[in-house]
């Protein structure tokens, strides 16, 4: 006697399992923009790498020369210097600033994303009107791609922020004073990675209000050009003028451990000995202005780019399909 198997009916299989979230909705909007995503990431472990090295490595050559000579010999380092591990990239004083600037071209390439590739190409495109037409309400669709840039920006710009502090609290007696360490230090903080979001904010907006991919890139790149020309201008409790100069603790150590003022003796090894210099200090202090500003700043940036985000909503409003008004017994008769 012989038996068969029969087949289980489709209906009796085992659903297959499918990636979480609304629809994969999240997972469609990743695919789309993996590239942007790893040029985000490229930027992120970029600035990660060069800050690294400039608090090992990239520094030695100016921490050399300031143990040597004190704040003249890091003058002598960053005028005329050179770094001993990459001699292509200039000296330890020159090299430092290259991350602050790219966090801030890195603000407007977001704000182009958003404005661009991210919603005016698609609401151009007609992508975005045949996803509404999938189970895939407007709403939804807004807040997935308000939502997952701004977890891969807002953790980025953090990593990025919280790593350059701890090489400016280790390094920064290195640089020479003037307008580069106080811009440096005002600028980065909590405001940095609400700039940030307020340029991706500011993206979406426009190209909801224009729906044309080069006009919103336009306006949106010369929007959060301006936003970042402001912060570094004319911020609140500054005005006109320049960031509050930083207070500097800056000692020379006698060979019996004792701090006495810097006798000035330039790069003159003999002077130092006639003095019994052995080493120096120097650090910047915190400045009582700083959190102030950053706190302004910060709460600023979030109130503005609140009131974009609600804006963008209430643009999309306009796209949201009406729905055909009921029709009344009395109407019909």
């Amino acid at each position: 006697m012989s038996t068969t198997l029969e087949r289980p009916d489709s209906e009796t299989r085992t659903p297959k399992r499918t990636l979480p979230g609304p629809d994969g909705l999240v997972w469609t909007v990743l695919r789309l923009h993996r590239t942007a995503l790893w040029m985000w990431v490229g930027y992120v472990v970029i600035s990660v790498g060069l800050l690294l090295w400039l608090w090992g490595p990239g520094s030695s050559a100016a921490r050399e020369a300031f143990d040597a000579f004190g704040y003249t010999g890091a003058q002598d380092n960053a005028f005329h210097g050179l770094s001993s591990t990459l001699p292509l990239f200039g000296s330890f004083d020159a090299v430092f600033y290259n991350p602050l600037s790219l966090t801030r071209i890195a603000s407007v390439a977001v704000a182009l994303f958003a404005a661009g590739p991210l919603i005016a190409r698609e609401l151009e495109s007609g992508t975005a009107q045949l996803a509404w037409t999938q189970s895939v309400t407007p709403a939804r669709w807004l807040a997935t791609k308000l939502i997952v840039p701004a977890l891969f920006v807002a953790v980025g710009t953090s990593l990025v922020v919280v790593l350059y502090r701890m090489v400016w609290d280790a390094r920064g007696h290195l640089l020479v004073a003037g307008i580069g360490p106080r811009d440096f230090a005002f600028s980065i903080g909590l405001a940095t990675v609400a700039d940030v979001l307020f340029g991706l904010a500011l993206g979406v907006l426009v190209a909801l209000l224009v729906r044309r991919t080069l006009p919103a890139l336009a306006i949106a790149g010369i929007g959060q050009y301006f936003a970042g020309a402001l912060r570094g201008n004319s911020w609140p409790f500054q005005g006109w003028h320049q960031q509050p100069e930083l207070p500097i603790h800056s000692k020379a150590i006698t060979t019996g451990g004792a701090e006495v003022s810097d006798p000035r003796c330039y790069l003159e090894q003999k002077c130092l000995d006639e003095h019994h210099i052995a080493g120096f200090t120097r650090e910047y202090l915190p400045s009582p202005d700083y959190w102030p500003r950053q706190l302004t700043e910060t709460g600023i940036l979030l109130g503005l780019t609140v009131l974009a985000v609600v804006a963008a909503f209430l643009v999309l409003r306009r796209y949201q399909p009406k729905r055909p008004k009921p029709v009344t017994q009395g109407a019909a008769a």
